[in-house]
């Protein structure tokens, strides 16, 4: 596993992370998730993404228990708030910051987060009360560093230039070679202000690992296969870029990589990424996702993916 500084921090994250959406605490038992948990540590993970609504609470709880008997300083442990936790409990307010951020340390049994992200932005309290809050975190020693997910452009900056507040050092932005719209603005802006990022959805909902068939319904124990979950993906899940999907299996061979190491790979040839989070059911998911780490891959076969999926959509996303 190789590492890089996440933004302006201190931090090293590996390349790889573990997520936990729709999966610890929710979708997968107990046990599988432990399994997935220790994959992942042993593999040279030690970046760990969560939130408060993951589950409303379950997801934290679940690795506050998991990780319990590892040290502290052996991981780097991630959370998000915003989304709501009950009918009056959502934002990024000043109340909000430091009930939730209390809360999540509680499940997650630890005195501090490494990082503490705004999970979206929040157009009901002022940017100066929310940036304030978030710097006390990080001056209560609460919080080591700062970040946030799915932050327009306009919004980073004017955050960053706020006096006398804590800096941002990360953002997570969904990222994929079906979906780079951050490459727009929000990657240029980061860039230039010592923020990295940490992307969610680098396989896009799974689609870029090859599993499903532009010719037929997709597989039952599957994301697209469910009604909460499918309607996200209708984008993914059109005939043209399912075939060019398939394609690119070709070129990941070339490679020499699987098709979910070879797009794990391609996120990770952006400068500006420090991490790409991934999910996991199973242990050996896991290990080959970890795997992409170490991957050596010709330029021109990145381009050459590249072109296959731009001729699949109507237009650039």
């Amino acid at each position: 596993m190789k590492y890089r500084q996440l933004g302006s921090s201190q931090l090293q994250v590996s390349e790889v992370s573990l997520g936990s959406w729709l999966t610890y605490g929710v979708g997968v038992e107990a046990e599988k998730a432990r399994s997935c948990l220790d994959a992942a540590l042993n593999a040279g993970v030690n970046f760990i993404d969560t939130a408060n609504i993951y589950g409303r609470g379950a997801a934290e709880s679940f690795l506050g228990e998991a990780l319990s008997g590892r040290p502290r300083d052996s991981y780097i442990l991630a959370t998000k708030l915003y989304f709501p936790m009950t009918e009056t409990d959502r934002g990024l307010s000043r109340a909000q910051i430091e009930k939730q951020l209390d809360a999540s340390l509680q499940r997650l049994r630890t005195d501090y987060v490494d990082l503490y992200q705004c999970h979206r932005y929040d157009e009901e309290t002022p940017l100066e009360e929310t940036m304030a809050a978030l710097s006390d975190a990080v001056r209560s020693g609460k919080v080591r560093y700062i970040g946030f997910s799915e932050w327009p452009a306009d919004r980073i900056e004017a955050a960053m230039d706020l006096p006398g507040v804590e800096r941002f050092v990360s953002s997570q932005p969904q990222y994929s070679l079906l979906w780079r719209k951050p490459e727009d603005d929000v990657i240029p802006v980061c860039a230039a202000n010592g923020i990295s990022q940490i992307v969610w959805s680098p396989l896009a909902q799974g689609v870029l690992t090859g599993k499903y068939s532009p010719e037929g319904p997709p597989p039952q124990d599957t994301r697209a296969a469910s009604e909460e979950m499918g309607v996200f993906m209708d984008r993914l899940m059109r005939p043209t870029v399912l075939e060019a999907v398939q394609r690119l299996k070709a070129v990941a061979q070339e490679a020499g990589l699987s098709l979910a190491q070879f797009s794990l790979a391609w996120v990770l040839r952006e400068p500006n990424v420090a991490s790409a989070i991934v999910g996991a059911s199973r242990p050996e998911q896991v290990e080959e996702n970890a795997a992409a780490s170490e991957a050596k891959v010709d330029p021109a076969l990145f381009a050459e993916a590249e072109r296959i999926v731009a001729a699949s959509l109507d237009e650039r996303q």
